[in-house]
């Protein structure tokens, strides 16, 4: 089976509750997706779904419903609202019973919206908040579409340029031009354009979203169509229908991964975490290295380098997925003598690869075994394994390693 892939069409924009309402249009389980959104710890709002239509398209309209708002409209009073930070947020993600996957594209998204709001505002990351009221509406959106993402087994997103409205807006600092500074912050480098419509159709949380999530902006990839979905913004145009389309299916076409072999190779986005060190013990590289293979990263390294005043140093790299960044960079900074990173994404290209048991007289030794199409194009035994044989048995490292390539 061929990997499954979403596009969505912002033509009207992207918000939070568009998003929601599309994948559950798409057939995420309304029940399952509120009984994940159960595991944070977050109260006070419920989840609704309806059908409607918006200039005579179908579509599915979720809301997430504020009990205090509810509350301040039945009684005309409203509290004051408290305010969320991101150390906040983060203790709300990471103490959810959600799996660690979706815990990391959480923080990931999080921290790229506070790193935006930190930056229009002229602050610090940490001082940055949320109004409380407005934080569970992000946190349920958020959340919620990453879990209903994983729930339809979407793998990659694709987006259309986005549609990001006009006119102005209201916010607690007052009239603000529409896209919303924050929102400007978070697409820089995508595609985006101005239909006229007087309205904010792409928020900042839709923003963070589609940034954070799509592989590429532009023209539908190919694929094979399995679903269509449609999603309703809170606003009925006349105009044009105020509605999020996705559509989902199988990736076909030479990006695809096909058994027929026509691929030769895989490719995808990496994240690169890189600083600079010249006053560590050098002990203590391979604990670092180890610890942060174990954590998610995909390669480690080390680079021998001159650093100022001449003196000799290493640059410390890894390569990780984006969702991964924040998690690897806490135990760069906790577990060596850095006191800063510098990360840039890049992209990578790769053999499709297995790794394969095979049994020798001296014990089972995994094969790593990369293809290309549906020929093998190289072949190389597991160290670890065939160090672990040899030492057993007090024979060359190298016969075992001979022995374990007959086998194959």
């Amino acid at each position: 089976m061929n990997k499954m892939i979403a596009y969505f069409n912002c033509f009207s924009g992207v918000s939070g509750d568009m998003l929601l309402g599309t994948l559950v249009d798409a057939g995420a389980q309304f029940e399952e997706l509120k009984k994940k959104l159960a595991m944070l710890p977050v109260r006070g709002y419920e989840l609704t779904v309806k059908k409607v239509k918006r200039a005579g398209i179908r579509a599915t309209k979720v809301d997430v419903v504020l009990k205090t708002e509810a509350r301040a409209k039945n009684t005309g009073h409203r509290q004051k609202e408290k305010v969320r930070r991101w150390k906040d947020i983060e203790k709300i993600i990471r103490t959810s019973k959600l799996s660690d996957e979706i815990k990391q594209k959480g923080l990931f998204v999080f921290r790229r919206l506070f790193e935006a709001e930190a930056k229009v505002h002229g602050e610090k990351v940490q001082d940055v908040h949320l109004h409380e009221l407005g934080a569970v509406d992000c946190i349920v959106d958020i959340m919620g579409t990453l879990i209903g993402l994983e729930l339809l087994g979407i793998k990659t997103v694709y987006s259309s340029p986005l549609n990001l409205g006009s006119g102005t807006i209201k916010t607690t600092h007052g009239t603000l031009p529409v896209p919303a500074p924050a929102t400007a912050q978070l697409l820089k480098g995508a595609p985006v354009y101005s239909s006229g419509t007087l309205f904010e159709l792409t928020t900042p949380t839709g923003a963070v979203l589609m940034s954070s999530l799509a592989e590429k902006f532009g023209p539908m990839p190919d694929m094979h169509i399995l679903k269509t979905a449609t999603g309703a913004g809170g606003q009925n145009f006349k105009d044009q229908p105020n509605v999020l389309m996705m559509i989902m299916g199988e990736q076909t076409g030479a990006s695809s991964q096909q058994s027929a072999g026509k691929n030769l190779r895989e490719e995808e986005k990496v994240t690169v975490i890189e600083t600079n060190i010249d006053d560590m013990n050098p002990q203590v590289y391979e604990y670092v290295m180890e610890k942060l293979l174990k954590a998610g990263a995909l390669d480690v390294f080390l680079t021998q380098t001159i650093m100022k005043k001449g003196r000799p140093g290493i640059v410390l790299s890894v390569l990780c997925r984006e969702e991964e960044r924040e998690k690897l960079t806490d135990i760069v900074l906790n577990e060596t003598t850095s006191i800063g990173v510098r990360f840039y994404r890049a992209e990578r290209t790769t053999l499709r690869r297995e790794l394969r048991p095979v049994k020798t007289k001296y014990g089972k030794v995994n094969i790593k075994i990369a293809y290309s199409g549906k020929k093998i194009s190289k072949v190389s035994t597991e160290y670890e394994d065939c160090k672990k044989l040899a030492r057993k048995y007090d024979v060359p490292l190298a016969a075992v390693m001979k022995e374990a390539l007959r086998a194959v």
